[in-house]
């Protein structure tokens, strides 16, 4: 798939600005480049150093198209380990599509979306999980996505596996051995100590399998729906939490007819809130169609907040009541973390405050009831905490690997299913060449998330993703 040919891409994103990038790669980068450029100080790009900047005029024939900046960086030592040219010309449009075009005609093609990167990966570059952590940067709109990006990209997690990859492939050598050697009935593998690599296999694998719950929501953002009847301050709620009139608000029960969503950022993490029409009996055909979404938006999110109208609870009556409800949501969807948040806690009775905290404790010691003031922000920071803590974030905060490519979730979940065939083997007694069989299988799938091991078209849907010019 090493491509000969030079290609050419905006690198900066479409539209005026004040400076866009146009980046050539290839053998005859910097030859295409000199054929087009004259230098302030009559310097020629093809005599110039590697990683240097050289001021000068993008001309056609006699056309002077802009004045730019051209950095030279030459491979082996660049990103793609190819030649690469990139300019860096004024913001008009019109500037970016002369020079682009002037370098179609002139030798160049233009770049398929991601191949700057996969010539890098092709090249020996990067592995494939570190070009595919390259795609994660870029989208990365949080602290926490950008920094389990960042430690992939650096090569975090393909050590990991490639250490435990070379360490299996050297017990499976010497396996593969004593097949050479079967008449003479010898063990050039130490049992032992390749009984402890299988164990710390295992051990790695279920780690990263683990961590890919927790590195999925950070990847994507943490789906809340906040859900209760009409009127309770659900659309309040969002926009304190968001610190805007993202919602409107209204005395009037069911105002809020469709869902409304916004994504905030809570010390990194990224939480997806949900606004969702109240829950009641109605024979309103539209209410009716937003609360038939609201059950399918709760079905999506991880967390649920059941907001409720604190004022109106003055005695065991509502209370018993409100358990019901509560009760009706945990056996509909057991495995969602959901918060009881009573609203209008200003204008609730002390006595009342402990009589809901102490019922409600008797509904489940795992419901966490809060009260809060949507109106006035009161209550609003412990919420956050409370969202916060049913995150498991220590490994993010230990800079352990965390998964978060499907890809790479799919492929560890096979190899641990190949080390646990040979754990089988060994414990069966199984002899060298079954277990060699197996012990291929897993290197197969490690190599898979590597890219050690793959095809065009698993690199070609990859790729696919990446944006134009990267």
């Amino acid at each position: 798939m090493i491509q000969q040919d030079t290609i050419v891409a905006l690198a900066t994103p479409s539209g005026a600005g004040a400076i866009a990038i146009i980046r050539l790669s290839g053998i005859d980068a910097i030859t295409i480049a000199s054929n087009h450029f004259v230098s302030r100080k009559g310097k020629k790009l093809v005599h110039q150093k590697t990683h240097t900047i050289v001021l000068g005029h993008i001309v056609d024939g006699n056309r002077v198209l802009d004045e730019v900046l051209v950095s030279i960086f030459k491979g082996p030592n660049s990103y793609t380990g190819e030649n690469i040219v990139e300019i860096s010309c004024h913001g008009s449009t019109y500037i970016q599509q002369e020079i682009i075009q002037l370098f179609l005609r002139n030798g160049c093609r233009t770049a398929d979306a991601g191949e700057f990167t996969l010539r890098a990966f092709l090249n020996g570059k990067i592995d494939l999980s570190q070009a595919e952590a390259v795609a994660d940067v870029i989208a990365s709109d949080n602290a926490a996505s950008h920094q389990i990006a960042i430690q992939q990209m650096r090569g975090g997690f393909s050590n990991e596996i490639k250490e435990l990859r070379a360490e299996l492939m050297n017990f499976a050598s010497l396996i593969e051995l004593e097949l050479d050697f079967s008449e003479e009935d010898v063990e050039f593998a130490n049992r032992d100590q390749f009984q402890d690599l299988i164990n710390r296999i295992t051990l790695v694998l279920k780690r990263l399998i683990d961590s890919f719950a927790v590195g999925n929501v950070i990847k994507n953002g943490i789906p809340v729906a906040i859900v209760g009847e009409p009127n309770v301050g659900k659309s309040t709620l969002l926009n304190s939490l968001l610190n805007e009139d993202r919602a409107i608000v209204s005395d009037i029960a069911g105002t809020t007819r469709d869902t409304i969503e916004d994504e905030i950022s809570i010390e990194g993490i990224g939480f997806r809130f949900i606004d969702t029409a109240g829950i009641r009996e109605t024979q309103d055909i539209v209410e009716g169609i937003g609360i038939k979404k609201t059950f399918e938006k709760i079905k999506q999110a991880q967390v649920v907040l059941y907001l409720v109208d604190g004022s109106l609870m003055t005695g065991t009556k509502e209370i018993a009541l409100l358990k019901i409800e509560i009760e009706k949501i945990k056996n509909q969807f057991p495995q969602k973390s959901i918060l009881l948040l009573i609203n209008k806690a200003d204008k609730i009775a002390p006595d009342t405050t402990t009589l809901i905290s102490s019922e409600m404790e008797t509904l489940s010691a795992q419901l966490k009831t809060i009260f809060i003031a949507a109106k006035t922000g009161e209550g609003v920071e412990d919420l956050k905490g409370e969202l916060l803590g049913l995150i498991n974030t220590g490994a993010l905060r230990n800079n352990e690997t965390i998964v978060t490519n499907s890809r790479h979730y799919n492929s560890l979940l096979k190899a641990l299913e190949e080390i646990q065939k040979v754990q089988y083997g060994m414990d069966a007694g199984f002899s060298g060449d079954l277990l060699a069989i197996d012990i291929r299988q897993a290197l197969f799938h490690f190599g898979e998330i590597t890219g050690e091991i793959s095809s065009d078209d698993l690199l070609g849907n990859i790729f696919a993703n990446f944006c134009i010019g990267k």
